[in-house]
């Protein structure tokens, strides 16, 4: 009997122990699951964070250039306005590439003895294709004389090169395809490293978008363009949306370009554009696969896009204009020579517009009307009508060869055709509608995709210009894969790079990889935390901005003026004004510590706390300061197109007529004395001018620790609703 007594005893001690076990299990399980589902929340608003930013600065780029466009048809040639940023609508300038070839010349550019970069000869070796890499791996630089004379090569290269390359993996047995670089040289020294450089063996496409907000791009290009001219059917490169001189305005190449080659960096930008226009469009692969930057739309016909004059295109932003020959060939030389091209027939429509938009066939028609209310008081519509006319009909009188003119239909057609290929989205929905988010192109859905592939009698299409945070992703039932190369692209550890292989099964093999060696050492927690600081950090810069509409939008739940209001009340009117889509109310204890022991918030306080003070700037209008913030890389990039000679500095007429600019832009009164005390207190040192960088600076409107800061602004737009995971029991 006491033996069964003590067996039922262990047996009852044993089954509470597994009671207890089980328990504690189910408890580190629900922990788990709910530490996973937090990192997955934290790290799904960051990258939200992240996207919105990019591609509100696009949109507002897009934006920017059309109203400058508007200026320029309806403002007379005189004006000072119209003077400002005409040189930047030069780009469908007529003249003999062999006048052109003149102009690039790097003959009477010398090296001096001192100079330790590399050494050019042509035609190029493989050796010294190689050593370029080696050299830029060690931080050396390329003389100016050598890389006007690689441009030029490759320039007259690429005009040899058709619009749709077409390759196959039987010589080679496979091909590697990369995508977006964006100035990061580490992730081409990597892939190059992992993979191998190209070769006959190792052909390789580049899929655009090789330049832009990283500090390397002029040294990618010129590697690029390197093994192109030692490889010319092994490296093949598409052109991307960032191929183009007006997103290189607010991007950083522009700037890039200018601050390591102060002496021909002039030159060197203009012979890019050219080069950028002759970049090939599309890649296809044995017949079936199809590489190319953007994407496709419902209206995508490859057969168009076989035929198109691709160079007419120096900006993909919007079709050329009609063009006229003179009889002499005259050449036009943008940096001496007057603006006589901006007298030629009038701007087309715009890529942008105000909401609501309409069908697809007209949404890239819009004008912009947001803009003209601002202009139409200054400007006599019947005089431009009479000043075009006489302007049109001089031109015809002087040319002594009948007119060269690009038919409308056709370029309209054209420009549509390249617009979406560079800068469309796929969606998960089947249609296709304006891509808004990012203010050119299309969202197009998997019925759009599944039609397109069936018309050309193809598989699968490789595209890039997203940001994924593998370095890649499938959709549209696996035949459309993205596919991004910069790694650490918002921050180190938000993202993976990857580049793809395909064989002769063409069944993509992806390879991923993380170029920062600091991104090893981190802990996924520590890698979440980190680039969650990061955006958190310029999510409260652009809250302080927006301080104006966001103290209004309090006051509303705030009748009795105390200051206060509850956390429900403080999360609704940030998103009224922002229009994230963010879990605000997670999102308060990272941006808000000052609440009051009932749980309320004071907004005032808060706004003390996130106030982002420049020197000596008391004494000007705060609103004007909070302009700054909001909009400071249009501000930026107004400044660079107003910098005509791309000194770095611009006269104090020319920054009030900048100040100007954004003031029609942004639909707001700019007092001529703000701009003025804004002026006396930048220029510190009174000689009359403006240090753009130095402008920059002292309002402390760049984060040289953020990679995300550098080309950056505005939120606009919502993108896939976050909210709803607020509700999930696991966070």
């Amino acid at each position: 009997m006491g033996c069964g007594v003590t067996k039922s005893n262990q047996f009852h001690k044993h089954s509470k122990k597994a009671v207890t076990s089980i328990k504690a299990a189910v408890l580190i399980q629900q922990w788990y699951r709910q530490y996973v589902a937090r990192t997955e929340m934290r790290r799904r608003y960051t990258w939200h964070i992240f996207q919105s930013i990019e591609y509100s600065g696009e949109q507002a780029q897009i934006k920017l250039y059309n109203f400058l466009g508007y200026l320029m048809d309806n403002f007379t040639p005189s004006s000072n306005e119209r003077n400002l940023i005409s040189h930047i609508f030069r780009e469908n300038e007529v003249c003999r590439d062999t006048e052109w070839e003149r102009y690039f010349s790097f003959d009477n550019i010398d090296v001096p003895e001192i100079y330790s970069g590399p050494h050019l000869t042509f035609p190029l070796t493989v050796e010294q294709a190689v050593g370029l890499v080696e050299a830029f791996r060690n931080k050396k630089q390329l003389h100016s004389r050598y890389v006007l004379q690689l441009l030029l090569e490759t320039w007259k290269l690429l005009r040899m090169f058709p619009n749709i390359s077409r390759i196959s993996t039987c010589q080679s047995k496979e091909i590697t395809i990369c995508g977006d670089l964006h100035g990061q040289l580490e992730d081409l020294l990597l892939i190059f490293y992992k993979n191998g450089m190209p070769s006959m063996e190792k052909p390789y496409v580049f899929n655009g978008d090789f330049v832009d907000r990283g500090r390397d791009s002029i040294e990618i290009l010129l590697i690029l363009f390197a093994f192109l001219l030692v490889y010319p059917t092994e490296v093949h490169l598409n052109r991307g949306n960032h191929e183009d001189h007006i997103i290189n305005l607010r991007y950083g190449f522009t700037k890039e370009v200018l601050s390591k080659y102060k002496m021909h960096g002039k030159r060197i930008l203009k012979l890019l554009q050219k080069i950028f226009s002759w970049l090939p469009l599309a890649t296809v692969i044995d017949q079936k696969v199809l590489v190319l930057h953007g994407g496709i739309s419902n209206t995508t016909d490859l057969s168009i896009l076989a035929r198109v004059d691709r160079h007419n295109y120096v900006s993909a932003l919007r079709p050329p204009k009609k063009r006229h020959r003179s009889s002499a060939g005259m050449s036009i030389d943008s940096d001496v020579e007057e603006d006589w091209t901006s007298k030629l027939c009038q701007r087309r429509a715009s890529l942008t517009c105000p909401k609501p938009l309409g069908t697809r066939s007209s949404f890239q028609n819009r004008s912009l009307q947001d803009f003209s209310d601002r202009i139409k008081g200054s400007v006599d519509d019947e005089e431009i009508r009479q000043r075009r006319a006489s302007i049109f009909i001089e031109n015809n009188e002087t040319q002594s060869m009948p007119t060269e003119s690009v038919n409308s239909d056709n370029a309209e057609e054209e420009w549509r055709q390249i617009l979406d290929l560079l800068w469309s989205d796929p969606m998960s929905q089947d249609g296709c509608i304006p891509n808004e988010l990012r203010g050119g192109g299309c969202y197009w859905g998997p019925d759009v995709t599944e039609d397109f592939l069936n018309r050309h009698n193809l598989q699968l299409i490789i595209r890039s210009h997203e940001c994924k945070q593998d370095g890649y992703e499938f959709c549209h039932n696996r035949k459309i894969l993205t596919l991004f190369s910069a790694s650490n692209y918002y921050d180190v550890g938000s993202n993976r790079g990857a580049y793809v292989k395909l064989g002769p099964d063409l069944v993509p093999y992806l390879v991923q990889y993380q170029a920062s060696s600091m991104i090893r050492e981190l802990t996924v927690r520590q890698s979440v935390g980190r680039t969650e600081r990061s955006a958190l950090k310029v999510l409260r810069e652009q809250l302080f901005s927006h301080k104006s509409d966001l103290i209004c939008a309090f006051k509303k739940f705030d009748g009795e003026n105390t200051g206060l209001v509850s956390l429900n009340d403080w999360a609704s009117a940030v998103e009224s004004v922002m229009r994230l889509s963010l879990p605000w109310r997670m999102l308060r204890s990272q941006l808000v510590t000052c609440r009051t022991s009932e749980g309320m918030i004071n907004y005032h306080e808060w706004f003390n706390e996130l106030a982002i003070k420049g020197p000596n700037t008391d004494h000007i209008d705060q609103s004007l300061i909070e302009t700054l913030y909001r909009h400071r890389s249009t501000l930026e990039t107004i400044f660079r197109i107003v910098d005509t000679d791309n000194s770095g500095f611009i006269t104090m007429e020319d920054f009030r007529q900048t100040w100007k600019l954004l003031s029609v832009y942004l639909k707001m009164e700019i007092t001529d004395e703000a701009i003025s005390d804004l002026a006396v207190t930048i220029d510190s040192n009174q000689d009359g001018s403006i240090d753009i960088e130095e402008f920059m600076e002292a309002f402390r409107l760049t984060d040289k620790k953020s990679r995300l800061e550098r080309g950056r602004s505005m939120f606009m737009g919502t993108a896939p609703d976050l909210t709803k995971l607020e509700g999930d029991p696991n966070i």
